[in-house]
């Protein structure tokens, strides 16, 4: 099975647009791929404003359209800007190593910004909710 970092940044970004990516290494650590991409490229509001509509295309492309979450996705682009703005790696591979709470413990780390369950939210899942606990 091919993984997206046998892909380049500009073929996986492509790849993704076009909604011709393999949906099974569309993983977790894709996903915050996806964003560092777009975050470096475009700034952290236009990255929410692309991603968001890139995965709900590529959620009806390749599904039912039923996966795709705007406050998760928000959250994610926002949380993985908050690491890059730390950050000393030139490459997503070296990110992701520097940072590996970004892959093991994502959902720890929404949990620092949300007191409420907002994976098991309709509300969150069509809408993006700002953090009740800690902004990010």
């Amino acid at each position: 099975m091919e993984k997206h970092t046998n892909l380049d940044d500009a073929t996986f970004v492509k790849q993704f647009e076009d909604g011709t990516l393999d949906p099974s290494i569309f993983s977790h650590e894709a996903h915050m791929r996806l964003a560092w991409i777009h975050i470096r490229k475009y700034g952290t509001d236009q990255a929410c404003k692309n991603i968001c509509h890139q995965i709900l295309q590529f959620d009806i492309k390749n599904g039912k359209g039923e996966k795709f979450h705007k406050t998760i996705t928000v959250a994610a682009v926002k949380v993985v800007n908050h690491f890059l703005t730390k950050s000393k790696s030139e490459t997503f591979d070296d990110f992701i190593k520097e940072f590996p709470r970004l892959k093991n413990q994502f959902k720890s780390l929404l949990d620092y910004h949300y007191g409420f369950d907002i994976y098991n939210s309709e509300l969150a899942r069509d809408e993006y909710i700002e953090p009740d606990l800690c902004p990010f």
